[in-house]
């Protein structure tokens, strides 16, 4: 260990004073509790890399505005990089007193290059400092998981491509609907997680602006250059109303929406395989993999990544409202409140990413039983729309009535226990006489399927 590692500041609440950055208009010192309620590095010291990035770039912003030299800005820059080996290796020690990642980087900052380290903050207020940091991260986040999602998206149009000939029977209220096939019924999954892909890449385009140069709220009065730093960060352009960009979360209540939304998306599909892979379904076989065993009962199988997924949809929502609560009173501009935002989206972002990851895993080594699939889409009666749309086409029914002359021949079919297909003609004409041998045509679920014309 180097000895500027080991001159780091102990991990405890008392090492320094909580109010050594701000302190000249106080004479006591915080109480406990205070100190306690007040810091958040223990959520906060995950933007530790984005933190010291908004931080070289605003020195080096400094330096090109003749606001700091060239050699205290270097200084600076060697400094904030011995940090940042310091915290990447396991060596640095936050500090509950020092309140945040900002407080803690800048005071072990000052230790390594003394006072001129005090200068860092010419023009920038934590407001703009965290505002800056924390988009900076869910940029990165929202890349990854647009990443995740699209891996899943691959996933499951893998899964349909291998099954477009699987027949099974389609649902409405959970009763067998129409024959369908597994292709088309995991494509709509697809098509559900892409659009949740969609959300998160609108949200980033929303977001991509810099609230740094902003200070606490109205600007500074040093010649500053904003597009320079938000340049150099990779956001398109500054945030261009500095009150704006230090009370905005709604970039944060955006991304805990479309979060929500996907959770929910997951927990419906999570649902689907756990009713697929009960005894009474039996459509899957679930891996062994993404499956769990019973204390007591031998014989289980337990689908718990799927049931997990399901519960866990409901967290996402709560801190979707969570943070709806927090946000829905506060005038501008900054307010304390707001610093519960990030333990709020990293927890919602950590939990969708492990979401993903198992629903991922879960389809891609998910066995389908095919002959039970169509056996329902079989038995169900299935096709009775198909023999209603025959009776229209053929017969030059009304629908309506078409209608009711399927249900009663539905009906004569479940007293005699048999399908549609098995029904004798002289039975179906007993209802209606213009039925002709053609009807059996339509009767069987291929025919059903590629009959479809609004796929």
């Amino acid at each position: 260990m180097s000895k500027d590692q080991k001159s780091a500041p102990k991990d405890t609440q008392t090492d320094a004073p909580s109010h050594v950055m701000w302190g000249g208009r106080f004479e006591g010192a915080p109480d406990d509790i205070m100190v306690q309620i007040n810091a958040s590095i223990d959520v906060d010291k995950r933007l530790y890399r984005q933190d010291i990035q908004g931080s070289i770039a605003h020195a080096q912003m400094l330096g090109a505005c003749g606001i700091l030299t060239e050699g205290e800005v270097r200084q600076i820059l060697d400094g904030l990089l011995r940090v940042q080996a310091e915290i990447e290796s396991g060596a640095f020690h936050f500090q509950t007193a020092l309140e945040d990642i900002h407080m803690n980087i800048e005071a072990r900052l000052k230790e390594l290059i003394g006072d001129v380290a005090g200068k860092l903050h010419t023009a920038r207020s934590r407001n703009d400092q965290v505002a800056t940091d924390f988009r900076l991260w869910m940029k990165e986040a929202l890349a990854m998981l647009a990443q995740e999602i699209e891996r899943f998206e691959g996933v499951l149009t893998a899964k349909a491509v291998s099954h477009q000939n699987t027949i099974m029977p389609g649902f409405t209220h959970l009763q067998i609907a129409q024959p369908v096939t597994l292709s088309l019924h995991l494509g709509a999954w697809a098509a559900m997680v892409g659009r949740d892909q969609s959300r998160f890449m609108d949200c980033l385009n929303r977001l991509d602006e810099s609230p740094l140069g902003a200070c606490a709220l109205a600007g500074t009065s040093f010649p500053i250059d904003r597009a320079m730093t938000a340049k150099s960060l990779g956001f398109r352009q500054p945030v261009a109303n500095t009150m704006d960009a230090v009370a905005a979360r709604d970039f944060v209540l955006e991304f805990l929406s479309a979060a929500a939304i996907c959770a929910v998306h997951l927990s419906r599909f999570a649902e689907e395989l756990i009713l697929w892979s009960t005894a009474q379904f039996g459509y899957i076989r679930l891996d062994d993999s993404f499956t769990t065993g019973s204390s007591i009962m031998p014989q289980k199988k337990n689908p718990d990544a799927a049931e997990l997924v399901r519960g866990k949809s409901g967290k996402m929502i709560g801190i979707l409202v969570q943070m709806l609560t927090v946000m829905k009173a506060l005038p501008l501009t900054y307010n304390k409140d707001m610093q519960d935002d990030k333990e709020a989206v990293f927890a919602a972002f950590d939990t969708l990413m492990l979401c993903l990851k198992a629903m991922s895993g879960m389809v891609e080594g998910m066995q389908v039983h095919e002959a039970q699939m169509r056996r329902d889409a079989e038995n169900g009666f299935s096709t009775a729309t198909d023999l209603a749309d025959w009776l229209v086409k053929e017969l030059n029914l009304p629908f309506r009535q078409a209608h009711h002359v399927t249900g009663r021949i539905v009906k004569l079919a479940e007293v005699k226990g048999c399908r549609l297909d098995e029904l004798a003609l002289a039975d179906m004409q007993s209802i209606e006489a213009s039925i002709t041998q053609d009807v059996f045509k339509v009767l069987n679920v291929e025919s059903a399927v590629k009959a479809r014309q609004s796929k």
